[in-house]
């Protein structure tokens, strides 16, 4: 891969009326607030369980309510999703509305470690390695209580869907790393789901987690994967080896934001359904809603948070060229740190810094 990449937009003539979308256009998201409690700054999102609260989905009425059920026997989530079908009816072919609902995988190994070992010295040291002897983390699995979170979320949606009557997803997309082809995998198999709703995912490679150092941010091979998920179906052009993980350099925020609208584009462009899961990593959702103009929340592992969005396809305008440095190293050391102070970073031993500096400084936890 290249140190960077170049991005340049071009231009449409004035005679046209309307772009293909994504292609000769541009794509504009609106995260619109005010129907999940998740769209809410007084949320708490540290403490929130979307589980206990029908995912978050506001006790509220709709525009569409009178027409849809004037006799008040419907669901929220009925009558919240004839409302979106009425946005959707309604709008003009440059303007689309889905429903997101992005789930982060359930606890793995590597965040067990992080929590151990604390996360400057898993930054600085542990995270590069394969495991400590006992676990590994290497394209880290789950933990027994990842899949007990995974567990609670499969009763949840199957309570959801035939209590609450919740749109069951359209379409599944998994980040390529097992702890979260795993996470969709427990939460969606075995549901009783609509026939023309299955439960058939699509591993889309730009879902994946920031790409750190630290090897679980590798992916195991498609091969492995295929044998491991055999119903997981893959994007094209998705190759044998994970051909992004370095190893020596990690992924600066800027080009992650730059995949993740790409990869983001991509549904908006060639998906034409409205209700969308994706099974993925908290930095990763965390750029996803950078790139939906969503504001922040960072989820716990085995938490989600649902979105509707409002896209607009948008005449593209001739822009200057713009460089993004994709990759970045980061201080390590070669033994356990010295010192391992949270926020402060890790101070490795003069001799076994890998790096000129010898002190490591905190980068983005383990995810």
């Amino acid at each position: 891969m290249l140190a960077t990449f170049i991005f340049v937009f071009l231009s449409l003539t004035s005679t046209s009326l309307s772009w293909e979308w994504g292609k000769k256009s541009t794509i504009n998201y609106t995260s619109i607030a005010g129907f999940f409690q998740q769209d809410d700054s007084s949320t708490v999102a540290k403490t929130f369980d979307y589980t206990t609260s029908n995912y978050g989905l506001i006790n509220r009425a709709y525009p569409t309510d009178e027409e849809f059920d004037p006799a008040n026997e419907k669901t929220q989530w009925e009558r919240f999703a004839y409302y979106v079908n009425t946005l959707n009816r309604d709008c003009d072919k440059n303007t689309q509305y889905k429903v997101l609902f992005m789930a982060r995988h359930g606890e793995g190994y590597h965040n067990a470690a992080e929590s151990y070992y604390g996360t400057p010295a898993w930054n600085c040291y542990w995270g590069p390695l394969e495991g400590n002897g006992t676990v590994t983390w290497r394209d880290a699995r789950l933990t027994d209580a990842g899949i007990a979170q995974c567990t609670k979320v499969n009763t949840f949606w199957k309570n959801a869907l035939a209590v609450k009557k919740i749109s069951a997803p359209q379409s599944y997309y998994s980040s390529p790393l097992v702890r979260s082809m795993t996470t969709a995998n427990l939460t969606f198999n075995g549901l009783d789901l609509p026939a023309d709703r299955p439960f058939v995912p699509t591993i889309k490679e730009y879902f994946r987690e920031g790409i750190s150092m630290r090897t679980c941010d590798e992916r195991s091979n498609k091969t492995y994967i295929h044998s491991l998920l055999p119903g997981f179906k893959f994007e094209e052009g998705f190759t044998e080896d994970d051909e992004l993980w370095k190893g020596y350099e990690g992924e600066t925020s800027d080009a992650q934001l730059k995949r993740t609208r790409a990869v983001l584009d991509d549904i908006f462009s060639n998906d034409d359904n409205t209700w969308i899961s994706i099974t993925s990593h908290l930095g990763q959702i965390n750029t996803n809603l950078k790139v939906l103009n969503h504001i922040a929340f960072s989820l716990s592992t085995g938490q989600a948070i649902p979105a509707l969005i409002k896209a607009q396809n948008l005449r593209k305008v001739e822009s200057a060229t713009t460089t993004v440095q994709s990759w970045t190293a980061e201080a390590t050391c070669n033994a356990p740190p010295v010192t391992s102070i949270s926020g402060q970073g890790c101070v490795c031993s003069s001799s076994t810094a890998s790096l000129a500096a010898a002190t490591a400084t905190p980068t983005t936890t383990a995810v």
